[in-house]
């Protein structure tokens, strides 16, 4: 096993102790040791600022013979990044019907090049919110597994099963095209294709029992799939452990979800009194993530690709953003655990830009920036099923870390430059290191 010792950091531990500085020694792919120094408390910025300078370190240091040294000089030092509802697959698309038009050998090299941009980006966990193609998911997943090709720590999910006239339905009478939906109608149908994505070796079942925004015939306050449909993907993802992850926008839909089982709540905008007091019920076992970074560009930042504010108003983009924060401010207030991750993937919400979830977070969540980064490192480690050992950094955890240049306390934004993500470490081995650059541009503040 390799050992690597981590000097001289700034370290946002995620526990939500404000950060220390220490040296942290990694054995394999453990974190061995977080050894603090003295007198090395504050909360200034990166590269030795707020540290004062009588730090000193006790008991002589640690990781004496560490077959790699990393001198942080001062940058912060946190868990990586966990993306809870991830489209490696989706190519940023302009449109759905795309999916069906890429060859999929081209749609395999993008995913593997979406993967290890996220992975650069300092997400060292993907938690896939749908696969675009029955298979993609699970090869990448295994590819990244075997150590073919870089990338994140990776939940494969299905594609998006719903059924006819629902989200990802996109063929027509006249022409059949594709998306990233397999179509099903009735509850024998969803559970054969369920049990089909078991057999093909998923971690996730994605269903969309609830309409979109993006659907003119299938508003997202409808419920399209019925309860017994509902009930038999639950049946299967409970009968063969896997999670059962569901795009519910409607009311309706997210407690037919909670009754039978399903363990991951996407959006939730519409979600009355009832299906709160139901997430609230089910709040040690469950997960929500409203994807807030789609609905925020599509408002914003999607006119060049035809979607203008007005469009994006008229179609109740504006009103479900509105709820959907109502629904989770109520939610964190609950203790629901609710975590970042935007839906990225879109044109105008492409991969690579998902830390933004964060500052979204702090924004219109009214979250601090240590509890936005704790709801995607210390929760996202429990959503990726590593409770205890994912998403801190603490002896004996994994050693899925980042080295950052600023202070993300300061400025949650320091998040989303990829230049600042000065070190990434998965499971133990560097996937990026560019700390010698530093030696040519001085130190940015992250304002």
């Amino acid at each position: 096993m390799t050992t690597t010792l981590i000097k001289n950091a700034r370290v946002l531990d995620a526990t939500g102790e404000n950060p220390y500085r220490a040296d942290v020694l990694v054995d394999g792919n453990r974190i061995a040791r977080v050894h603090r120094f003295a007198g090395g408390g504050g909360t200034g910025g990166a590269y030795g600022s707020g540290y004062g300078g009588g730090a000193t370190s006790i008991g002589g240091g640690i990781g004496h013979g560490a077959q790699t040294v990393v001198d942080a000089n001062g940058a912060t030092l946190m868990p990586g990044l966990v993306e809870a509802h991830a489209h490696p697959t989706f190519l940023n698309f302009e449109r759905v019907e795309q999916v069906g038009e890429i060859p999929p050998e081209e749609h395999a090299f993008g995913t593997l090049k979406n993967a290890e941009l996220m992975l650069m980006n300092g997400f060292t966990s993907l938690f896939s919110a749908a696969s675009a193609r029955k298979r993609a998911d699970i090869v990448v997943r295994n590819a990244i597994n075997a150590g073919q090709f870089p990338g994140p720590r990776m939940k494969a999910a299905s594609p998006e099963l719903t059924p006819t006239a629902g989200l990802g339905d996109v063929s027509m009478d006249h022409l059949e095209r594709l998306s990233f939906a397999i179509v099903c109608d009735g509850a024998d149908e969803f559970r054969k294709v369920s049990r089909m994505m078991v057999r093909e070796g998923v971690d996730t079942l994605k269903m969309n029992p609830s309409g979109d925004e993006f659907v003119p015939h299938n508003r997202a306050q409808v419920t399209c799939m019925t309860e017994a449909e509902i009930a038999a993907v639950c049946e299967v993802g409970l009968t063969h452990g896997v999670h059962v992850a569901v795009h519910a926008r409607s009311s309706q839909s997210v407690k037919w979800s909670l009754k039978h089982g399903a363990d991951i709540i996407y959006h939730a905008n519409y979600a009355d009194d009832e299906a709160l007091a139901m997430l609230e019920a089910h709040r040690d076992r469950i997960f929500v993530a409203p994807a807030l970074g789609i609905q925020v560009t599509t408002l914003n930042e999607a006119s060049a690709w035809g979607v203008t504010r007005e469009m994006a108003v008229e179609m109740g983009v504006q009103d479900s953003l509105e709820g959907g924060v109502r629904v989770m401010q109520q939610l964190l207030r609950a203790g629901v655990r609710v975590l970042p991750g935007g839906d990225y993937g879109f044109a105008w919400n492409p991969v690579g830009t998902n830390a933004r979830d964060l500052e979204h977070f702090v924004r219109y969540l009214g979250m601090s920036p240590m509890e936005a980064i704790m709801a995607s490192t210390h929760w996202g480690g429990q959503l990726m099923g590593h409770d205890g050992e994912l998403g801190q950094v603490r002896e004996g955890y994994l050693a899925d870390l980042i080295l950052v240049d600023g202070d993300p306390l300061a400025d949650i934004r320091v998040l989303q430059d990829p230049a600042r993500i000065v070190c990434v470490m998965k499971d133990g081995q560097v996937a990026k290191m560019t700390l010698d650059e530093r030696r040519h541009h001085p130190f940015r503040s992250a304002a």
